[in-house]
């Protein structure tokens, strides 16, 4: 089993800066993809960036730019610094990672973080 542990969010005026953490720890052999995913109230949830193994990185257009995500492979760690906050990127923001437990399973286990707020008010 795994556990992952998010932290950083909170309250910040428009155009400062967020870092959020997300760890994971338990059965781990190693971490092939990590994302982090929000949720605004009434809105569906969306893919705000991924990062993969080899270190490739996708984000969606809103956050380009001013998003960046990155990862600490020796402490299964991924991060999301978030920059020039607007009001639109209040949400919940929870991270997806998925975890191979040995070296010869074939295919990864999917966990989710337990969701951390992030609101961007003045």
């Amino acid at each position: 089993q795994v556990q992952l542990v998010e932290s950083g969010g909170g309250l910040v005026q428009p155009g400062g800066s967020l870092r959020l953490s997300c760890a994971a720890s338990g059965s781990i052999f190693s971490i092939n993809y990590m994302g982090w995913y929000r949720q605004a109230p009434g809105k569906q949830r969306e893919l705000v960036a991924s990062i993969t193994s080899d270190g490739s990185t996708a984000y969606v257009d809103s956050v380009k730019g001013r998003f960046t995500i990155s990862r600490d492979n020796a402490k299964n760690t991924v991060y999301l610094q978030m920059n020039s906050l607007k009001p639109e990127d209040t949400a919940v923001y929870s991270c997806n990672v998925g975890v191979f437990p040995t070296f010869d399973v074939q295919r990864p286990s999917w966990y989710w973080g337990q969701g951390t707020q992030v609101t961007v008010s003045s």
